[in-house]
C-alpha cells in the first residue's frame, strides 16, 4: 500500500507515501558515483550516476524503495501483489536479466531521462531471485518520472509492460490500465461549485464550498487513493517558490496517508504511512517526514562527495520535534 506522485510546477518534485505494517530498517542513503554495484548476471557497475533515496542497507547493498539520481530521474517501487510476475531463472540467462532489487540501481545508475529509462526497460526481463534467504523478492511495479514525463513499469507474465502516465500518480492494484480507465468515472468532479443539472424545475443551490467534488473517494483502497491523488495533483496550485511547492506536495501526500487504526491487515497489523518523502529532482534534495515526526528533514545529494566509493547513510529523525514558543 503506497502512493507515488510527480509534479512539474513550479519546480519538478517527485515522491511517495510508504504505507506498510512495520519499518524495514530504512534510512536516507546516498550512493556515490564510484560505489561498485554488483548484479547477478551483469558485470559490476563501477561507475554510474549518483543517487539519493530511502533504502535498507543489507550486506553493504542499498535496497532502495525509491530514489532520484543526480540527473533528475526518479524511480519508486510500489507493492503490486498477485499481479507482479518474475520469470524463474534458467540456464539461458541474458545480460538484460535483472532481479527486482537491482532494477532501481540499474536504471538510475545509467539513465538521465524517462525516455532513456524506457529504452532500457524494453530490453529487461525480471527474474524471481531473492536478495537472500531472509530478504525475499517483493511483488512490485514502478513509477518513473523526470519532471517532464512519467511512466509506469509493470512485470506481467508476458513481459514488462510500460505505460505512459499522464496523471503522474501510481498506487497499487489493480494494474495501471484499470486506474486510467477508472478516471472516466469521475470526470464530472470539479474544484468549482456545481451547477444544477439535476432538474430545471427544482431550485437546487450549493450550501457549502467543495460540493463540486462530491463523490471524490476518501477510503484507503488503491483505487480510491489513485483517484483522489490524481484529482489533487491535477488541480493543485502551489506558490511560486520551491518551499511553497514542497509544502503543497506534502499536503497532497497527507490527503492519502494511512492513519494508525484505520487500516488493519489480514494479519491483524496496522497499515500506516511510516514516512512521506518529496525529492527536488533538480537540486537533489531529499525531504521527508515520518509518522512520529512531522517536521520536514532534508538531505542534500550535492553536499556530499559524490566521487567516493562508499555509501553515506542518514538514520531517520523519527522522534517528534515540537517548536515551543514559550
Amino acid at each position: 500500500m503506497c502512493t507515488s506522485i510527480s509534479l512539474s510546477t513550479p519546480v519538478p518534485l517527485s515522491g511517495r507515501n510508504m504505507d506498510i505494517e512495520s519499518a524495514f530498517g530504512e534510512q536516507v542513503v546516498i550512493t556515490p558515483r564510484n560505489y561498485p554495484f554488483s548484479f547477478r548476471n551483469r558485470l559490476i557497475l563501477y561507475s554510474h550516476f549518483a543517487m539519493i533515496g530511502m533504502a535498507a542497507v543489507a550486506q553493504g547493498v542499498p535496497l532502495y524503495a525509491e530514489a532520484a539520481n543526480e540527473k533528475g530521474l526518479y524511480m519508486a517501487g510500489l507493492h503490486f501483489p498477485d499481479n507482479a510476475f518474475y520469470f524463474p531463472p534458467s540456464g539461458g540467462l541474458r545480460q538484460t536479466d535483472l532481479t527486482p532489487y537491482e532494477l532501481i540501481p540499474f536504471i538510475l545508475g545509467s539513465c538521465r531521462t524517462v525516455e532513456e529509462a524506457k529504452q532500457q526497460l524494453e530490453r529487461i526481463r525480471l527474474l524471481q531471485i531473492p536478495f537472500s534467504q531472509t530478504i525475499l523478492t517483493a511483488p512490485l511495479h514502478w513509477h518513473i518520472a523526470d519532471g517532464k514525463r512519467s511512466i509506469v513499469a509493470e512485470p506481467m507474465k508476458d513481459g514488462l509492460k510500460i505505460y505512459e502516465n499522464p496523471v503522474g500518480v501510481l498506487t497499487n492494484n489493480p494494474p495501471f490500465p484499470y486506474h486510467l480507465m477508472n478516471l472516466h468515472n469521475y470526470q464530472a468532479l470539479s474544484p468549482h461549485s456545481p451547477k444544477n443539472h439535476f432538474s430545471s424545475s427544482l431550485d437546487l443551490k450549493t450550501y457549502g464550498e467543495g460540493m463540486g467534488a462530491i463523490g471524490l473517494p476518501g477510503d484507503a483502497s488503491p483505487m480510491s487513493r489513485f483517484i483522489k491523488a490524481a484529482f489533487l495533483v491535477s488541480n493543485s496550485v502551489a506558490g511560486r517558490n520551491p518551499t511553497d511547492a514542497i509544502s503543497q506536495f506534502f499536503h497532497i501526500l497527507d490527503s492519502v496517508a494511512m492513519v494508525r487504526g484505520c487500516v488493519i491487515t489480514s494479519r491483524g497489523n496496522h497499515d500506516i504511512t511510516t514516512y512521506s518523502c518529496c525529492i527536488d529532482i533538480e537540486k537533489g534534495i531529499y525531504y521527508y517526514k515520518t509518522y512520529s515526526n512531522h517536521q520536514i528533514t532534508a538531505v542534500h545529494l550535492f553536499h556530499e562527495n559524490l566521487d567516493r566509493t562508499d555509501l553515506k547513510a542518514f538514520p531517520l529523525m523519527s522522534k517528534e520535534q515540537i517548536f515551543y514558543l514559550n
